[in-house]
């Protein structure tokens, strides 16, 4: 809500509560003595505890000949939503970037795995047969040991 909608709202309340008050204190003669004194001591505690609005404050502030001129609260304007979209638009792409380029990773080396498997002397029926998954994880042999 902009700070004008605010002091309009909160401008509306203060009317509605004065004459709430004007109502009150017409009704306030009518009443018993012990009522009005319950009434007179509420009343007093709701005024202890009203919670005050601090308003900003819009001065210069002059120290050492510098000036500092603090604004107002604006609230959050157009803009600022914009600024505050920024981070969150970036870090979407970064994301979408990563998995992109992990997706591309992933797809090359399978199609490397598939590559190797085509061009293999070996048919496709070798690589289920358990006896060969046992000799898969046998060490394989450098060239001196063979010759030897």
């Amino acid at each position: 809500m902009t700070r004008l909608g605010s002091e309009s709202m909160q401008n509306t309340h203060n009317q509605f509560a004065y004459r709430v008050v004007a109502h009150l204190d017409a009704a306030v003669t009518d009443l018993p003595r012990d009522i009005s004194e319950r009434l007179r001591a509420s009343r007093a505690r709701a005024i202890a505890n009203r919670k005050v609005l601090l308003q900003p404050s819009n001065r210069n502030v002059l120290q050492n000949g510098v000036i500092a001129i603090n604004g107002g609260d604006e609230g959050l304007n157009f803009w600022n939503r914009i600024g505050s979209l920024i981070p969150l638009i970036a870090l979407v792409a970064g994301l979408a970037t990563i998995k992109s380029f992990l997706d591309d990773d992933r797809a090359n080396q399978l199609a490397e795995v598939d590559a190797a498997l085509l061009a293999d002397d070996l048919p496709p029926s070798a690589y289920v047969d358990p006896g060969f998954l046992q000799f898969l994880k046998l060490p394989t042999l450098t060239e001196n040991e063979k010759q030897e």
